[in-house]
């Protein structure tokens, strides 16, 4: 792990403006340092020697003193508010990044580390900035100076801390290596134990229906305990670096106060310079030790910021420039040879996919489960990038067209919909801001869901309502917008018969053209086309409805 991640600096503003302040406060805190150490070996030499008093020299150590101490309550409330503005930065950097990949990369990643990654991960970059970073421009200034102004007094004294200082880097970036897999070990543990906390919350309706929720304490108890070790073997190393640290600066001061007093004793050194040596030599090892034990505690941030950055340094997918998409209402939609493989899989998820897709036709995707369905649609959206093939409308692909534009043709409701805690009007106008009562309740009426109420609560990913109305609500949601093309994964599941066959029938009215993956043989028989979706992809027409048969081919 580099001592500063100048990844930190490109990305966040406010961490550039902390290190020249801190550069800043450094530097003065050095120059302090040695003013002090002169006015107390002053004083002291005056008093053993000349039998001086102290009066005039205590009123400046008091102001030396006072001075350090309002650099330091300065330095600390620089770095909280430079942590909290990195923090806030990467957060949102984070969360942009993840939007523009799509739920295609959201998919792959686990929800709950990220989760943990923005929250709990990156609140460890509070000691980081706070301690770390402001003691690391200390050790690259203030032993600078202070070896300076020894070795205008005492050039031995000074080689000796020249050549026993960059001990404690060395050992330092020693323990550094391995407490840097440690961080690593511990953060995988929190990623996997905040996972697997909240899938067993997600499903702990279901493991009470069946009688296994208590067979997951077991699980959740092993879990925890590679956590629990994982902290504590991080812990430990820090105890015994800091104690290594210790023993080297303290050997290294003991060699340069045995050099001073036999030179004293000798009658080469006077005893004011002595004084002074033996003040500035712990001066000069502290920064550094200091280093080494703020190290420790901020690993777990660093550790974290590295997660951070690997998030944002994955690529784009290609994005175009054009913003006129044709209208999708009149212009029909073409995936010609489309080939998609999601990365670290050797097969491909959907192998030279063909498809027209007319307006005004309902097509159902049949097929099963795996053979690509779903990755038809988020190619339509432009979720995936195909690694052949493309999508057309219009002659011109899709990817010639900026995503928010290409995606406003279409509303799209997914296997697993994300509703958020409001009321079912307000996620329904998640769709469609400006959407009025009349057009939300009418948007309720064709996705078979009258009778749900508009003002009734919502919780946290629709926990206050069942499956069905889950599924049901996002349907509307997709009907209150204006888009002309529907794709829909599965949109009837946890629908009884005569809401399927009502939801099938407004469908079929709204004039829309619907793309939708289909199980439920009343759904594939309403649809105008059904194309068999498989592992070797061969796409056949299948039911064609009898008001089409004779026009489909002639028509189109």
């Amino acid at each position: 792990m580099k001592p500063l991640d100048p990844r930190l600096l490109r990305r966040a503003k406010a961490a550039r403006v902390f290190l020249v302040g801190s550069v800043v406060i450094g530097v003065a805190t050095g120059f302090l340092i040695v003013v002090q150490a002169v006015l107390l070996a002053h004083a002291i030499a005056g008093v053993v020697l000349r039998g001086d008093g102290v009066g005039q020299v205590a009123w400046l150590l008091v102001g030396v003193v006072g001075a350090r101490a309002v650099l330091v309550w300065v330095q600390e409330v620089v770095a909280q508010r430079a942590a909290a503005a990195v923090k806030s930065t990467l957060r949102r950097q984070v969360l942009e990044h993840s939007l523009k990949l799509g739920p295609a990369w959201l998919s792959g990643e686990r929800s709950s580390a990220l989760t943990t990654l923005l929250t709990k991960g990156l609140d460890d970059l509070d000691p980081y900035f706070a301690r770390y970073l402001p003691q690391l421009v200390l050790a690259a200034t203030v032993p600078a100076g202070v070896v300076g102004w020894m070795a205008t007094g005492d050039l031995i004294a000074a080689g000796t801390v020249v050549v026993t200082l960059p001990l404690i880097p060395v050992f330092m970036a020693l323990v550094g290596w391995a407490t840097q897999a440690h961080s690593r070990r511990r953060q995988h543990a929190l990623a996997v134990l905040a996972h697997h906390f909240s899938d067993v919350v997600a499903g702990l309706p279901t493991l009470k229906l069946f009688g296994r929720a208590k067979g997951q304490v077991r699980a959740v108890r092993e879990v925890t305990d590679r956590h629990r070790v994982a902290s504590m073997k991080s812990l430990r190393l820090a105890f015994l670096s800091s104690f290594v640290l210790e023993l080297l600066a303290s050997i290294s001061v003991a060699l340069v106060a045995v050099g001073v007093g036999l030179r004293l004793i000798d009658g080469k050194l006077g005893l004011e310079t002595a004084l002074l040596v033996l003040i500035l030599a712990p001066e000069a090892y502290l920064p550094l030790r200091q280093v080494g034990a703020h190290f420790h505690a901020s690993a777990d941030g660093v550790a974290a910021s590295e997660e951070v950055f690997r998030v944002l340094e994955t690529p784009l997918p290609g994005r175009g420039e054009r913003t006129d998409v044709p209208d999708l209402r009149v212009t029909p939609l073409h995936l010609h040879d489309v080939t998609v493989r999601y990365p670290g899989r050797d097969e491909p998820a959907l192998e030279g996919f063909d498809l027209d897709l007319w307006p005004g036709e309902v097509v159902a995707l049949a097929g099963p489960s795996g053979a690509g369905k779903s990755t038809v649609l988020a190619a339509v959206l432009g979720f995936v990038v195909p690694e052949r093939g493309v999508v057309i409308a219009g002659g011109s692909a899709a990817d010639e067209f900026t995503p928010e534009c290409w995606r406003r043709q279409f509303a799209w409701v997914p296997q697993r919909p994300g509703l958020r805690t409001g009321t079912i009007a307000d996620n329904i106008r998640l769709g469609r801001p400006t959407a009025t009562d009349s057009q939300v309740l009418r948007a309720l009426a064709d996705a078979g869901a009258l009778e749900l109420d508009p003002g009734q609560a919502v919780g946290e990913a629709g926990q206050l309502l069942s499956g069905g109305q889950r599924r049901r609500v996002a349907l509307a949601r997709a009907l209150v917008t204006e888009a002309p093309v529907l794709l829909l994964d599965e949109p009837t599941a946890g629908l009884d018969a005569e809401a399927e066959a009502e939801v099938v029938s407004h469908l079929r009215a709204s004039g829309r053209t619907v793309l939708l993956v289909a199980h439920r043989p009343a759904l594939l028989a309403a649809a105008d086309r059904v194309v068999e979706v498989s592992q070797t992809n061969p796409q056949t027409s299948l039911g064609l409805r009898p008001s089409l048969r004779s026009t489909a081919g002639a028509s189109r």
